[in-house]
């Protein structure tokens, strides 16, 4: 299956859902190139980035998951090919 690589970015406003996070990117970390972590205190909020190389089905996917959770935005920006 063709891949695509993938910029997920997330920012979470809500501490208490971390461990959730943590866990989904686990179960996708076969796809995971890297990943950066942030924390932004002045706002409170931890902005993470988080570069995959996966089918586009399995990178949205992760970006709906991890959107859904209460408190957390997650945005993804595809290459071209």
């Amino acid at each position: 299956m063709e891949t695509r690589v993938a910029i997920l970015g997330i920012i979470v406003e809500n501490n208490a859902v971390i461990c959730d996070i943590q866990n989904l990117l686990s179960e996708y970390s076969d796809f995971i190139i890297g990943r950066m972590g942030i924390p932004y205190k002045q706002k409170d909020i931890r902005i993470i980035s988080v570069v995959l190389d996966a089918p586009v089905d399995t990178i949205n996917a992760l970006t709906g998951k991890i959107g859904k959770i209460e408190g957390v935005s997650a945005k993804t920006v595809y290459s071209k090919g």
